[in-house]
């Protein structure tokens, strides 16, 4: 009886493993916030960045068929 009861007080009382997993799933949903950020940025970077290379190619091609005649 003595022995149950004394393994059943370490299995309880013991939860050192228990701080590292949860920290292990903090990390693991920060990483995941984060990648989502980046994927929403990225996409937004990658617009703006087209829209700016659309802009210039306009502007170059006006300058050259303006300065052509």
């Amino acid at each position: 009886m003595k022995v149950s009861s004394a393994i059943a007080r370490f299995l309880f009382e013991e939860d050192s493993g228990q701080d590292l997993a949860e920290y292990c799933l903090i990390t693991a949903f920060i990483a995941l916030v984060a990648l989502g950020i980046f994927w929403h940025v990225s996409g937004g970077l990658q617009g703006m960045w087209t829209s700016i290379n659309a802009s210039l190619a306009t502007g170059n091609s006006s300058t050259s068929s303006a300065g052509g005649q």
